[in-house]
């Protein structure tokens, strides 16, 4: 898994959903030759606020906090852990093979 699997993960407990687009209304044909025809704008496009951090109330609460907080990283740690382990696999395969092709002479 790469990094923004992580990002995405702990962001998504911050993350509000966008508000919906504005489309304007259909008009019949008739209507707009009888109606001076009005001009819709677009909506401007919805920027989120920084996150803001969370501040624990009472010990419980900043405990429950750190605990998850805690699981979180060790997952990551884990994720992290295996994605360099693929990785050191990759590079010790490619060595492997670049030598291969050094000692098979043309």
């Amino acid at each position: 898994m790469g990094w923004w699997f992580r990002w995405m993960r702990r962001m998504m407990y911050y993350m509000p959903l966008p508000p919906p687009y504005y489309q304007p209304p259909q008009q019949q044909q008739q209507q707009q030759s009888q109606q001076p025809a009005q001009q819709y704008y677009p909506q401007p496009p919805y920027y989120m606020p920084p996150p803001m951090p969370l501040i624990p109330q009472t010990p419980e609460e900043e405990l429950a906090m750190l605990e998850d907080y805690k699981r979180a990283l060790e997952m990551d740690l884990k994720d992290l852990q295996d994605e360099l382990r693929s990785v050191e696999e990759r590079i010790k395969e490619l060595r492997e093979k670049i030598e291969r092709k050094r000692s098979i002479p043309p």
